[in-house]
């Protein structure tokens, strides 16, 4: 089972308050978004590898740590996953970004791509797959499912609020992806909103209805 990642800070939950609030305008909700992802891909990138290198202080010389070279990509799910990107890239300024566009067929309710254009070398990247919310988990799943027919290796899932339904459905699906998420919320309801939840991210972020 793969591991679910909780994150409490409490700069997190602060800004998740406001985000969940029905009153905050499409603005201030993007700005949030992208805060708060930068503060999820702290969490994300905590374990990766460094190199000791030597420097010139102005005071000596000395040895200290710099990334080791990782390659690093971000993976949007379209259209919502597009408001977390800018800021994981604040963090991670040298990743590459892919993009996957995922509905679900009326008919099958089985999600179909119909984008997806990653990073070449996906299989040499460490891929962060992102998107506001984790509902019932068949965007996740199936956007995870496309990275790796391509040839991704190594990835995580990162959300801002989900549902337990979603984080089991990811879990049974793909036991071997690490999922991030600032809170896991009570349950979907019957029209499969999260609950709490904070309503429609891609509307909130965009302005549509």
């Amino acid at each position: 089972m793969s591991k679910v990642t909780v994150m409490e800070h409490p700069l997190i939950q602060h800004k998740l308050t406001f985000i969940r609030d029905k009153n905050t305008g499409s603005k201030e909700f993007r700005e949030l978004v992208e805060e708060l992802s930068l503060l999820l891909a702290y969490e994300v990138t905590r374990n990766l590898p460094l190199n000791e290198v030597e420097v010139e202080t102005p005071v000596c010389w000395t040895k200290t740590k710099q990334l080791s070279g990782k390659k690093m990509g971000v993976i949007p799910i379209l259209r919502a996953g597009l408001g977390m990107v800018d800021g994981i890239l604040k963090l991670i300024p040298a990743a590459k970004v892919g993009h996957v566009g995922v509905y679900r067929d009326p008919k099958t309710l089985k999600p179909v791509e119909y984008y997806c254009k990653l990073p070449s070398d996906i299989e040499e990247r460490e891929l962060i797959v992102v998107d506001p919310m984790l509902a019932t988990g068949g965007s996740a799943i199936a956007a995870i499912e496309f990275l790796k027919d391509k040839g991704g290796k190594n990835i995580k899932f990162m959300c801002l609020v989900a549902a337990p339904e979603g984080v089991e459905a990811v879990q049974k699906e793909h036991p071997d992806v690490e999922i991030y998420v600032a809170s896991i919320d009570n349950e979907l309801n019957e029209k499969g909103y999260i609950v709490p939840g904070l309503g429609d991210a891609g509307d909130r972020l965009y302005g549509t209805k």
